[in-house]
């Protein structure tokens, strides 16, 4: 779509939904819509039913960490209207605690899809059918896509030969995490390659 047929689209759901829209973005060939939480439900039918919109496809449903902010997860839809040809990216801010207003009801593809984000990101969904892990194991501790998630995780599985099954443990790392000082990966060597020499005011 052209940034003005964007631009369109964008003024007519502010017209029709400004007590949900928050703003809207174009940027990269693309429109964002920020809502409100409270209006997630009315607005995904919105986008559903209405004419001017016709948006039948969910394509996906994520999620975005930012530990430090009081509202620490975006919410994020995308979406797909393969009748006016066109798509749409909706998005929430949300707390840690928040609960989430499932959209299973307007989108039964949501299921899988939150259940994913409520794996991943901790999310909470309100209303929906069967909210429970779908990636991970069922006794997994943490939310991997988390950014304060260690990348190690808390727990390692193994099947014991011994006992015949698969057993967890703490991780257990062979050797300490490396300092890492972003020099280069030659320094120290007895032999400097050409083109690694250090410059004269970075020695020292």
């Amino acid at each position: 779509m052209s940034e003005d047929a964007l631009r369109e689209l964008a003024d007519l759901i502010t017209l029709k939904q400004g007590d949900a829209v928050i703003g809207t973005e174009i940027a990269h060939g693309e429109l964002t819509v920020e809502i409100t939480l409270a209006s997630i439900p009315a607005f995904m039918e919105f986008l559903k039913t209405d004419t001017a919109c016709r948006f039948s496809t969910l394509v996906d449903i994520t999620a975005v960490d930012y530990p430090s902010r009081d509202k620490r997860f975006d919410m994020v839809w995308h979406f797909l209207s393969m009748y006016q040809n066109h798509r749409i990216r909706v998005k929430t801010q949300i707390r840690e605690d928040d609960m989430v207003p499932s959209i299973t009801g307007v989108f039964p593809a949501a299921n899988w899809f939150e259940r994913e984000v409520f794996d991943m990101y901790g999310v909470l969904f309100s209303g929906h059918p069967d909210l429970r892990r779908i990636l991970t194991d069922y006794g997994f501790r943490g939310y991997p896509l988390r950014k304060d998630f260690p990348t190690t995780g808390y727990t390692e599985l193994r099947y014991d030969e011994a006992l015949k099954r698969v057993v967890y443990e703490p991780v257990k790392l062979v050797q300490d995490y490396r300092q890492f000082d972003f020099m280069s990966p030659w320094e120290g060597a007895e032999y400097i390659l050409p083109g690694d020499e250090k410059p004269e005011a970075a020695k020292g």
